[in-house]
């Protein structure tokens, strides 16, 4: 529990002191994240604090790592975390690649499969009793939507950073009880790191600076491996499969919603927009902090429902996630099919559309 401690204040540390030094390199690069018609900012903003994130956690966790080597008898699983710490370096190099040159969605989409592949060969994928392909199969597809749910909550002053902060907290939380310290060492290098840049990242009343893809393709890729990564040695899988879906269930319900409303629209699915629950909340009246902290509470909400369905028996389970499923049915029924045009999207109706 020690290594897992000095991680998370190494990774806040780094990313505090390393978040303003990336937003001078930024400005010197004239890597500026520009206003645009489908972006919520309305000023130019620096955009490598992607990098200060990547960097705080990934230092964090080598310092914990050789504190624990020779000081606490060593962690086994680090040969599963240098795999993790490859792809995670993968995912962040394809956003901030993304930064500065704004790939198109497919081109940026092929290497994450590459950044994938690096824990899988490790042997971190999810491990159901299935077949093995399907079980690849699954991890590829979990890995990937919720790496770019991560990244599609990036669209609003200090949101993305705020949701991964809340799950990483979660996960940190829910491995510690169960006795893996690996895995709570890789949520606290998030939890630190995340919270380290948030300072600079909330409308307060503007951002400083933004994560930009490589800070949010960087999060989501670990937010998600540690959905793969937790264990409930004392509970049945059949109840606790939905605990890393209620940890990251504010980016997941954000990107369904997403795509449902541009399906409805027949807009691009993959562009950018402001069409997103933060915005639709800061239209509502919350105002961008307002809808930044409201998200962040939900998501400690759902993390709490987590803690509870990890311990719960069948009925009690499913149960929850039934109630749970029913809310996030209404919310969405209430900010895609009774708002109007205006709320929803940003954009004023047409006659005839929707």
């Amino acid at each position: 529990m020690s290594a897992v401690i000095l991680v998370f204040v190494a990774a806040l540390f780094f990313a505090m002191i390393g978040t303003p030094a990336a937003r001078r390199v930024a400005i010197r690069l004239d890597l500026i994240d520009i206003p645009r018609a489908d972006r919520a900012h309305t000023e130019p903003t620096a955009k490598m604090g992607g990098v200060a994130i990547y960097l705080g956690a990934t230092a964090a966790l080598i310092l914990g790592g050789i504190a624990a080597w020779l000081l606490f008898q060593g962690w086994s699983g680090l040969d599963e975390l240098a795999g993790i710490l490859a792809g995670a370096t993968v995912m962040g190099a394809v956003g901030l690649w993304d930064d500065r040159v704004r790939l198109k969605p497919l081109i940026k989409l092929l290497p994450q499969f590459a950044a994938v592949a690096l824990p899988i060969l490790s042997g971190v994928y999810i491990r159901l009793p299935l077949p093995m392909p399907l079980n690849i199969a699954l991890t590829v597809a979990w890995v990937l939507y919720v790496t770019n749910a991560v990244n599609f909550s990036d669209n609003m002053d200090g949101v993305a950073a705020g949701v991964s902060t809340v799950a990483a907290a979660f996960f940190m939380l829910i491995a510690a009880m169960n006795g893996q310290y690996l895995v709570s060492s890789l949520g606290a290098a998030v939890l630190g790191a995340s919270l380290g840049f948030l300072r600079y990242n909330l409308p307060l009343p503007r951002a400083q600076i933004f994560m930009g893809d490589a800070g949010a393709l960087f999060l989501g890729f670990i937010l998600s491996i540690l959905g793969i990564k937790v264990r409930f040695p004392e509970n049945a899988a059949f109840v606790t499969w939905m605990v890393p879906l209620f940890v990251l269930g504010v980016p997941l319900f954000d990107t369904s919603l997403v795509f449902i409303s541009r399906s409805r629209r027949r807009a691009p699915l993959l562009q950018g927009g402001t069409d997103h629950t933060s915005h639709r909340l800061s239209r509502l009246g919350l105002g961008p902090l307002g809808a930044t902290l409201i998200l962040d509470l939900i998501g400690g909400a759902v993390g709490m429902i987590a803690v509870f369905v990890m311990q719960a028996n069948l009925v009690e389970g499913y149960a929850v996630g039934f109630m749970v499923f029913l809310i996030a049915c209404y919310a969405l029924w209430r900010l895609e099919w009774r708002l109007d045009k205006k709320l929803r999207t940003g954009k004023a109706s047409v006659a005839g559309g929707t």
